[in-house]
């Protein structure tokens, strides 16, 4: 392998071990849920993301082989983030606001907000007893 193209898998794998203690850091210490959700979906992703293309990097440079496993992870690692970062978001809307505390929407959005309108009222999660004679049908 060329110095040129170890120089470049080096570089990616220090880049990615940065944003992974960056989101790492930002996890923990950042204030509120709504702060802290920009740490694992941002800064964990690339870095993750950095060092994924490295492995890459290094099984073409090294083997001459298109490693494809990496890049399934990593395409659904870039799918999957923003989603984990929207049910934080709303697990936080849920937990610290009420209905009727909210802003309203801005004039260009639905009259409520979307996890609080009808919809998502006739969407909740049954638990209990309910949901264990539910299943036994």
């Amino acid at each position: 392998m060329s110095l040129v193209a170890e120089i470049f898998i080096a570089f990616l794998l220090v880049v990615g071990g940065v944003f992974g203690v960056v989101g790492g850091w930002g996890l923990v210490r950042l204030p509120d849920p709504m702060t802290r959700l920009h740490a694992p979906t941002k800064a964990a992703t690339l870095g993750v993301g950095a060092v994924l293309i490295a492995s890459m990097a290094t099984m073409w440079f090294r083997y001459g082989i298109v490693s494809w496993h990496e890049f399934m992870i990593a395409l659904f690692l870039f799918l999957t983030a923003p989603i984990t970062g929207m049910f934080i978001a709303k697990a936080h809307l849920h937990l610290s606001w009420k209905r009727d505390e909210l802003p309203p929407p801005g004039p260009t959005t639905p009259t409520e907000w979307a996890t609080y309108g009808d919809t998502a009222a006739e969407c909740a999660i049954v638990t209990g007893p309910y949901h264990a004679e539910k299943r036994s049908e």
